[in-house]
Formats: structure tokens, sequence, C-alpha cells
């Protein structure tokens, strides 16, 4: 079965933007975007909420930009599949598609297709649902040296306790450190 994997950049104090709504604290160095672009290969489908739907956006059409150094992202991102959750959002572009139910039913649909590559959530309010829902299996946590604040959390608050196995970690030279948990089940 496909595991189901919540994967986001986050502050040392846990937030994954700061109280101002940036995130330019996570602009990865090249070694931390090697190891995202090789994490990527291995997701078969993002979900994501519209936030995030509309900072990847850029990524869909990167690829014709040829000032850029690495286009391997924008040329792994853009065929990918990606359902977005959105009440506000009418249409998607590319390989996206608007979540046609509920998110244990798209992630239990997802489960059951004969597919390979995890399922990918990204978003902190569609990550904080599946986590209350119990269905997040891993949670990836690539930790900056940096504190903010105050802002959107990494993790939601919550009223019972998750027991994680520490699966892999990996410091890299620029100080962030990479956390690999699974769901103690």
């Amino acid at each position: 079965m496909r595991s189901v994997t919540y994967s986001m950049g986050v502050s040392l104090d846990g937030y994954i933007v700061g109280p101002d709504g940036g995130f330019d604290w996570t602009v990865p160095d090249k070694e931390v975007f090697r190891f995202w672009i090789d994490e990527i290969r291995g997701v078969g489908v993002h979900l994501l909420g519209r936030r995030l739907y509309e900072t990847m956006l850029y990524w869909e059409t990167a690829g014709e930009d040829p000032s850029l150094d690495d286009l391997e992202w924008a040329a792994l991102w853009k065929p990918l599949p990606k359902v977005v959750f959105s009440t506000t959002l009418s249409a998607v572009q590319g390989h996206a598609r608007l979540a046609a139910g509920g998110l244990a039913e798209e992630i239990e649909r997802l489960r059951a297709e004969p597919r390979e590559g995890d399922i990918a959530i990204g978003g902190a309010t569609l990550a904080a649902e599946a986590a209350a829902l119990g269905l997040i299996d891993e949670y990836r946590i690539m930790v900056y040296p940096v504190l903010v604040g105050g802002g959107i959390p990494f993790f939601p608050q919550r009223e019972r306790r998750v027991d994680l196995e520490l699966v892999e970690t990996r410091t890299f030279s620029s100080g962030v450190v990479y956390l690999r948990y699974r769901v103690a089940r």
C-alpha cells in the first residue's frame, strides 16, 4: 500500500512560514536542493492545499526559463500528478485536478490505485486535516537553523498522542537537518 507522507521545511521553532507569511529562510542551498530533487522522485501523486498550489505554479513554467541553473526539479514537478483541495478555485493547470471528494476519500482511492510512489501532502492546513484523521504514515521534516517567532506551525495542535519511530536523519553543511519519522502503529 502507498504511504502518505507530509514533508516540508520548518524553522527550529516549528513553523513553515513566519508571522509575516514569509518563508524565504527555506530557500535551499545546492546540497539541500539536490536532496529535494531526489525525494520528489519517490512521489507518485502530490496533494496540495490552495496556497501551496498557487506557490508551486511557478514550477509549471520554470522549465521554459533558460537562465535557471538547474531545471531538473521543474522537469520532475511539472508532469507529477497533483490533487488540489480548494473551496475557492474553479480550475487548476497542468497535471493537477481539483479534489472530487473529501481528503479521506481521495487518499483511500489513491491508495487503492496500482501505482508506484508515495502520496505526498503539502501545506499545513491540509496536513493538519490528514493528521487529525490518522492518515499520515511518515513525517519528513527539513529543519532550518532559524527561529521565526510564530506563524503557521508544521504540526497542528492536537488532542491525541502520536508515537513516532525515527527512520532517517541527515545533517547538511548549511546546518539544515532532515528528520524522517514513521508513525508507530
